[in-house]
C-alpha cells in the first residue's frame, strides 16, 4: 500500500483541528454568550396583595425568567434560599421590596437579579441583603470556578494514565480510589487552606471533590476498558469538552440556554461543582441529586473498570511470545 504523501497528511491534520475548533468554540462561548433568567427559582414574601402584585410586575419584567414561589415572610424566603430551594427572595417591607440573596450560590445570579429588579421599587434602587454570602476571599466566585477546572482535567489524565498504563483490573481500582482520596484531601489543602475560597467543613468539602475526582476518572477508565482508545476519547467528551461548558460552575444551570442547563448536571462535572458549593457553603442542602448523580457515575465506571475487557495497555503486555526457534520478522516502517 502506497505511503500517503506528508503534505496531504499535514493538511489533513489541519483540517481536521480546525473543524474540531470551529465546533468547540461555539461549545465553549454560546452559554457564557447568552446568560439569561430561565425559570429561575425566586421567592416572593410579604402581605398577599402585595406579593401577588410583585408576582405580577416579575412575569412582566421578562416572562418565562423566573420562577416564583411565595412564602409568609422574611424567615421563611431566607429558609428557602438556605436549601437551595431558590437563588434570590424579594420581600416586601414597609418602605417596598427588598432582594434577599444567595451569593454562594453564584455570584453572577445574584448580580443579574440585582440589576433586573432594579425597577421594582418606583425608580429607587432596591435594598440588598446577602442571606449566604460567597467567601470573604473570593466574593465573585472566581476562585472557586478557576480551581474547579484543574480538578477536572487532572481527573481526565488521571482515568486515562490508569487505562493505559495500568495492567490489572484491581491496580486500576486502587488507583481510581487513590486519586480519588488525593484529590479531595489536596483540593481542601488548596482551596480552603491556602487560597481561602471555601467556608464548610473539611471533611464534607474533601469528600464532595473526591467523589467527583472518582466519578470523572472511573468515567474514562470505565469506558477505556469497554471500548479501548475510544472510551478515552469518549470520557473525555463527557468529562471535559462538553461537560464543562454546561457545568455551570461560574454561574447557575438556569441562566443557561436550555436544556444544556440541565443536561450539564447530568454529566460530572455539572454535578461535581453543584455539590462542591452545597458541601462549602449550605452545610449540604440542594445536594441530592449531584450526589446521586456522582455515585452513579463513580459506581458505573468502576464497575466497567473490573468488569471490561483489558485496557490497552494490558493486550501490548500480552501479547504471544516468539516461537523457540523462530526469528522474529522486524516490523517494516515506511518513511
Amino acid at each position: 500500500m502506497r505511503a500517503r504523501s506528508p503534505l496531504m497528511l499535514a493538511l489533513l491534520v489541519a483540517g481536521l483541528v480546525v473543524g474540531v475548533q470551529a465546533l468547540l468554540v461555539p461549545l465553549f462561548a454560546a452559554p457564557a454568550a447568552n446568560l439569561a433568567p430561565r425559570d429561575l427559582p425566586v421567592v416572593v414574601a410579604g402581605p398577599p396583595p402585595a406579593v401577588d402584585d410583585l408576582v405580577g410586575r416579575l412575569d412582566a419584567l421578562r416572562p418565562g425568567g423566573f420562577a416564583v414561589t411565595t412564602r409568609p415572610d422574611a424567615a421563611a424566603a431566607d429558609r428557602a434560599l438556605r436549601d437551595r430551594e431558590a437563588y434570590a427572595a424579594l420581600v416586601v417591607g414597609p418602605d417596598g421590596p427588598v432582594l434577599h440573596t444567595a451569593p454562594a450560590a453564584g455570584p453572577t445570579v445574584a448580580a443579574l437579579l440585582t440589576e433586573a429588579v432594579g425597577g421594582l421599587a418606583g425608580g429607587r434602587p432596591v435594598p440588598v441583603v446577602e442571606v449566604v454570602p460567597a467567601d470573604p476571599d473570593d466574593p465573585r466566585g472566581t476562585g472557586l470556578a478557576a480551581g474547579f477546572l484543574p480538578l477536572t482535567l487532572t481527573s481526565l489524565v488521571a482515568g486515562a494514565a490508569l487505562a493505559l498504563l495500568v495492567a490489572g483490573r484491581v491496580a486500576r481500582l486502587v488507583g481510581l480510589l487513590g486519586y480519588a482520596a488525593l484529590a479531595g484531601a489536596g483540593g481542601v489543602l488548596v482551596l480552603h487552606g491556602w487560597l481561602g475560597v471555601l467556608d464548610g467543613g473539611l471533611l464534607a468539602e474533601a469528600g464532595a471533590m473526591g467523589l467527583f475526582a472518582l466519578a470523572a476518572s472511573a468515567t474514562v477508565a470505565g469506558l477505556a476498558a469497554l471500548l479501548g482508545r475510544a472510551g478515552i476519547g469518549l470520557g473525555a467528551l463527557l468529562v471535559f469538552l462538553v461537560g464543562n461548558p454546561l457545568s455551570a460552575v461560574t454561574a447557575a444551570p438556569e441562566l443557561l440556554p436550555q436544556p444544556w442547563g440541565a443536561v450539564g448536571q447530568w454529566l460530572p462535572a455539572g454535578a461535581g461543582g453543584t455539590l462542591i458549593r452545597s458541601a462549602a457553603f449550605f452545610d449540604g442542602a440542594g445536594a441530592g441529586h449531584a450526589l446521586a448523580t456522582l455515585a452513579g457515575y463513580a459506581v458505573i465506571g468502576v464497575g466497567l473498570t473490573l468488569l471490561g475487557r483489558r485496557a490497552p495497555a494490558d493486550a501490548a503486555r500480552t501479547l504471544p511470545a516468539p516461537t523457540p526457534g523462530r526469528t522474529a520478522k522486524p516490523a517494516t516502517t515506511l518513511g
